[in-house]
């Protein structure tokens, strides 16, 4: 790989490292194992800063997930790498041997994902950016939609107002359909209408133009 923005990464149940990868040598392993044990247990997203680089962390569900980046590339990669790293292990040992496996026991198996993940987040930087952004502004409305569902249910008649209002929004909804339904039938009708009555001006005037041409209805006869 030979490249400098990710350096070194690793999956970690509590504080037990189980996979981890890095083609370089450095303190920097053991700076990263040091502030994994004083990360909280409560899942969230963590960084820190030492010497020009970032040491960045992700902790769901009793799971750590690191990468140590360069500085200068931000936090955005990094913290996507780690979203993608966790989707893969997740996906991988859900409910299987990583809630028991001992100490650097996966590296064998997840050591290569941890540097094909490295090197494709390094090798398409703007793609990464790009799904980052979206997953951050969905995110965000999740976020949202989680805070109003709480403050709603701090008091149980806001429920019963929300509902109401539901109520109310379906019934105004059923009969602007109705309406529409009945707008539409009658602009029907009176278009035929129009349609009709014009075509029966255009009989009449064709009818008064061949009588008058023949001079009544005398037309066609001999004297």
């Amino acid at each position: 790989m030979a490249q400098k923005s990710l350096i070194y990464s690793f999956v970690a149940r509590g504080t037990v490292i189980l996979a981890e990868y890095t083609e370089f040598s450095g303190n920097f392993t053991g700076i990263a194992a040091q502030c994994l044990q004083k990360l909280p247990a409560t899942s969230s997203k963590f960084t820190y800063n030492c010497d020009g680089h970032t040491f960045n962390y992700l902790v769901d569900e009793g799971f750590t997930y690191c990468v140590v980046a360069v500085e200068s590339i931000g936090r955005q990669l990094p913290i996507a790498f780690l979203e993608r790293i966790k989707e893969e292990f997740t996906n991988k040992y859900a409910g299987g041997k990583a809630s028991t496996a001992t100490a650097n026991s996966l590296n064998r198996e997840f050591g290569s994902k941890l540097r094909e993940q490295m090197q494709y987040c390094v090798d398409h930087p703007e793609e990464i950016s790009k799904i980052a952004k979206v997953k951050a502004q969905v995110s965000e409305v999740k976020g949202v939609m989680m805070e109003n569902i709480e403050k709603v249910l701090d008091r149980g008649e806001k429920i019963e107002i929300l509902v109401d209002r539901s109520e109310n929004l379906r019934s105004q909804a059923q009969d602007f359909r109705t309406q529409g339904t009945q707008m539409r039938r009658k602009m029907w009708f009176q278009n035929m209408k129009v349609k009709l009555i014009v075509l029966a001006i255009i009989v009449a005037l064709i009818l008064i133009i061949i009588l008058s041409a023949c001079g009544g209805f005398r037309c066609g006869s001999r004297s």
